[in-house]
């Protein structure tokens, strides 16, 4: 999976390196504002495939005594700054441009140099999309795409797929926008068109910073995840009842989780232990991506009791989690 999400990056940082290139080439030759908005546009999205690609390197990062479960939220991190450079950056400039260009419009020369960049942009970053589709659909699985992005994880391929989707939308419009300035003359739709590309920035902007701010403050893991747990627990003959369990996702790859555990009355701590152990190496089996599993031995009364009380805001966070009895 991370060297699929790998090759995604790269591939939407050199289609981008190419495209911005030409973009800035094109936007000095014609004048053209929308074409220079999309130049910068695609600066930005290298910047931002540059992050990602030092955040992925980071969260792999071994654990150590400062970060005990890792640095899997560095990528959350990068993956934000990277939604507040595409609003700040791209559609910032995108903005500017196209105020600046109403102000004072220019006349476009050379229009068939736009024509020709965006053509090849068009098909650059349709090859990048495709790629970053192609992940996408495979990661999802028989979810929905919406629900897929919202119940991800990883930030990476969804990333580059939403800069992808705004890189064509943008050239979509930044080509009416020239068509429309060379058919009437009038530069009102050059300047027109930025304005537009960075509207479509900007609400890209705020869809990443939403699901990756999710991400970043933390969020539990999977429901699949936290069934599994519950099952695998609740199969085990020592166990009475697994009362519940809280995880919290730490990266991409790590989940840590506690578990609330009902145990048969006659069992020593020994034996208690053994059944700890049994259910970590079953979830461990199932989920590898669960590093950490801390066990209280405690009845569902209580467990019932507690949560009730967190949910009400009577208890702080730390006394509704169950601490350690046995760790994985």
């Amino acid at each position: 999976m991370a060297s699929s999400n790998h090759r995604v990056v790269l591939a939407a940082l050199a289609g981008n390196v190419a495209v911005a290139i030409t973009k800035f080439v094109a936007a000095a030759i014609t004048g053209s504002s929308a074409m220079l908005s999309e130049g910068v546009h695609s600066l930005v999205d290298c910047t931002n495939e540059l992050l990602m690609l030092y955040g992925m390197r980071r969260s792999q990062r071994a654990p150590d005594e400062t970060h005990p479960f890792g640095y899997g939220r560095e990528l959350y991190f990068w993956a934000f700054i990277v939604a507040l450079l595409v609003f700040a950056l791209g559609a910032g400039v995108s903005f500017y441009e196209g105020v600046r260009q109403l102000r004072h419009p220019a006349p476009m020369v050379r229009p068939l140099v736009n024509y020709l960049v965006l053509g090849a942009s068009i098909v650059f970053e349709g090859w990048s999309w495709l790629v970053a589709t192609r992940q996408f659909r495979r990661d999802k699985g028989k979810l929905g795409w919406f629900e897929a992005v919202r119940v991800s994880k990883d930030p990476t391929v969804f990333t580059v797929l939403f800069e992808d989707t705004a890189a064509l939308a943008g050239l979509v419009v930044a080509l009416i926008g020239v068509a429309l300035a060379q058919v009437t003359g009038n530069p009102f739709f050059d300047g027109a068109a930025s304005l537009v590309i960075g509207l479509i920035l900007a609400v890209t902007a705020g869809l990443l910073a939403r699901e990756t701010k999710a991400l970043l403050v933390g969020e539990s893991a999977g429901r699949g995840v936290r069934e599994d747990i519950l099952r695998i627990a609740g199969a085990d003959p020592d166990v009475r009842c697994a009362n519940g369990v809280i995880t919290q996702q730490f990266g991409p790859d790590t989940v840590v989780a506690a578990l609330s555990a009902d145990f048969h009355d006659h069992l020593d701590t020994p034996h208690i232990e053994q059944c700890i152990r049994r259910i970590e190496s079953g979830v461990q089996a199932a989920h590898p991506e669960v590093v950490a599993l801390f066990v209280k031995p405690q009845t569902a009364e209580t467990w019932r009791h507690r949560m009730s009380r967190l949910r009400e805001g009577v208890l702080p966070a730390q006394e509704g989690t169950p601490p350690s009895t046995g760790t994985h």
